[in-house]
Protein backbone atom coordinates (compact mmCIF):
# COMPACT_ATOMS: atom_id res chain seq x y z
CA UNK A 1 0.00 0.00 0.00
CA UNK A 2 0.97 3.66 -0.02
CA UNK A 3 3.36 4.82 2.63
CA UNK A 4 1.52 6.90 5.21
CA UNK A 5 4.27 6.70 7.79
CA UNK A 6 3.76 6.79 11.54
CA UNK A 7 3.84 9.72 13.90
CA UNK A 8 3.94 7.34 16.90
CA UNK A 9 7.66 6.60 16.58
CA UNK A 10 8.34 10.28 15.86
CA UNK A 11 6.65 11.27 19.13
CA UNK A 12 8.70 8.71 21.06
CA UNK A 13 11.91 9.93 19.43
CA UNK A 14 11.00 13.57 20.10
CA UNK A 15 10.45 12.77 23.79
CA UNK A 16 14.11 11.72 23.97
CA UNK A 17 15.61 14.93 22.54
CA UNK A 18 18.63 16.02 24.56
CA UNK A 19 19.33 12.57 26.02
CA UNK A 20 23.11 12.17 26.20
CA UNK A 21 25.31 9.10 26.11
CA UNK A 22 22.68 6.66 24.91
CA UNK A 23 22.67 4.37 27.94
CA UNK A 24 18.96 3.41 27.77
CA UNK A 25 19.32 2.47 24.11
CA UNK A 26 22.52 0.46 24.11
CA UNK A 27 21.45 -1.27 27.33
CA UNK A 28 18.20 -2.29 25.61
CA UNK A 29 20.32 -3.87 22.86
CA UNK A 30 22.22 -5.93 25.44
CA UNK A 31 25.49 -4.02 25.51
CA UNK A 32 27.16 -3.58 28.90
CA UNK A 33 29.01 -0.42 27.87
CA UNK A 34 28.66 2.33 25.32
CA UNK A 35 28.67 1.50 21.62
CA UNK A 36 27.84 3.67 18.62
CA UNK A 37 24.16 3.86 19.46
CA UNK A 38 22.34 5.45 16.52
CA UNK A 39 20.68 2.19 15.43
CA UNK A 40 20.09 1.16 19.05
CA UNK A 41 18.13 4.41 19.46
CA UNK A 42 15.95 3.65 16.43
CA UNK A 43 15.37 0.11 17.70
CA UNK A 44 14.50 1.36 21.21
CA UNK A 45 12.00 3.87 19.83
CA UNK A 46 10.47 1.19 17.60
CA UNK A 47 10.16 -1.14 20.58
CA UNK A 48 8.29 1.50 22.59
CA UNK A 49 5.64 1.42 19.83
CA UNK A 50 5.50 -2.37 19.57
CA UNK A 51 7.11 -2.33 16.12
CA UNK A 52 9.95 -4.73 17.00
CA UNK A 53 7.63 -7.47 18.25
CA UNK A 54 5.32 -6.87 15.28
CA UNK A 55 8.21 -7.33 12.84
CA UNK A 56 7.69 -3.87 11.36
CA UNK A 57 11.19 -2.60 12.17
CA UNK A 58 14.14 -4.94 12.78
CA UNK A 59 15.95 -4.79 16.11
CA UNK A 60 19.44 -3.81 14.97
CA UNK A 61 22.57 -2.24 16.43
CA UNK A 62 24.41 -2.01 13.10
CA UNK A 63 23.10 0.28 10.39
CA UNK A 64 24.14 -2.06 7.61
CA UNK A 65 21.99 -4.89 8.97
CA UNK A 66 18.97 -2.59 9.04
CA UNK A 67 19.61 -1.55 5.45
CA UNK A 68 19.87 -5.22 4.43
CA UNK A 69 16.60 -6.08 6.18
CA UNK A 70 14.64 -3.31 4.47
CA UNK A 71 16.20 -4.13 1.09
CA UNK A 72 15.42 -7.85 1.46
CA UNK A 73 11.81 -7.00 2.30
CA UNK A 74 11.40 -4.70 -0.70
CA UNK A 75 10.97 -1.71 1.62
CA UNK A 76 13.93 0.41 0.53
CA UNK A 77 14.04 3.73 -1.33
CA UNK A 78 17.03 5.73 -2.55
CA UNK A 79 18.13 9.22 -1.50
CA UNK A 80 15.83 10.94 -4.02
CA UNK A 81 12.70 9.57 -2.35
CA UNK A 82 10.43 11.97 -0.47
CA UNK A 83 9.96 10.20 2.87
CA UNK A 84 7.11 10.18 5.37
CA UNK A 85 7.27 10.71 9.14
CA UNK A 86 8.55 7.54 10.77
CA UNK A 87 10.59 6.38 7.79
CA UNK A 88 14.10 5.28 8.77
CA UNK A 89 16.85 7.35 7.13
CA UNK A 90 20.26 5.77 6.63
CA UNK A 91 23.38 7.83 6.00
CA UNK A 92 26.66 7.20 4.22
CA UNK A 93 29.10 10.01 5.02
CA UNK A 94 31.97 8.56 2.96
CA UNK A 95 30.34 7.48 -0.31
CA UNK A 96 31.24 3.86 0.41
CA UNK A 97 27.70 2.60 -0.09
CA UNK A 98 27.70 1.31 3.50
CA UNK A 99 25.61 3.04 6.16
CA UNK A 100 27.26 4.06 9.43
CA UNK A 101 24.50 6.30 10.79
CA UNK A 102 20.72 6.21 10.99
CA UNK A 103 17.86 8.37 12.21
CA UNK A 104 14.09 8.72 12.15
CA UNK A 105 12.34 11.03 9.70
CA UNK A 106 10.40 13.62 11.69
CA UNK A 107 8.79 15.52 8.80
CA UNK A 108 9.40 16.89 5.32
CA UNK A 109 8.85 20.53 4.41
CA UNK A 110 9.52 21.45 0.81
CA UNK A 111 12.74 19.66 -0.11
CA UNK A 112 14.05 19.52 3.46
CA UNK A 113 13.97 16.32 5.50
CA UNK A 114 13.89 16.88 9.26
CA UNK A 115 15.21 14.01 11.38
CA UNK A 116 15.67 12.91 14.97
CA UNK A 117 18.93 11.03 15.42
CA UNK A 118 20.55 9.22 18.30
CA UNK A 119 24.33 9.38 18.77
CA UNK A 120 24.52 12.70 16.96
CA UNK A 121 27.39 14.31 18.91
CA UNK A 122 26.61 11.58 21.52
CA UNK A 123 23.09 12.92 22.09
CA UNK A 124 19.59 12.80 20.60
CA UNK A 125 19.34 15.74 18.20
CA UNK A 126 17.13 17.13 15.48
CA UNK A 127 18.93 17.55 12.15
CA UNK A 128 17.90 18.42 8.61
CA UNK A 129 19.04 17.57 5.10
CA UNK A 130 18.10 18.32 1.52
CA UNK A 131 16.30 15.52 -0.32
CA UNK A 132 18.76 13.75 -2.62
CA UNK A 133 21.92 14.97 -0.92
CA UNK A 134 24.89 12.63 -1.12
CA UNK A 135 25.11 11.95 2.64
CA UNK A 136 21.76 10.12 2.50
CA UNK A 137 22.17 6.47 1.48
CA UNK A 138 18.42 5.85 1.42
CA UNK A 139 15.36 5.00 3.45
CA UNK A 140 13.83 1.99 5.11
CA UNK A 141 10.06 2.22 4.69
CA UNK A 142 8.36 0.36 7.57
CA UNK A 143 5.05 -1.26 6.70
CA UNK A 144 3.15 0.56 9.47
Amino acid sequence: GSNVGSTDIVEVARSQLGQQGGQPYWSYMGFSSRVAWCASFVSWCANQCGYIDAGIIPKHAACASGVSWFQQHGQWQNRNYVPSPGDIIYFDWTGSGISHHVGIVEKVEGNIVYTIEGNSSDAVHERHYTIGEADILGYGIPNY
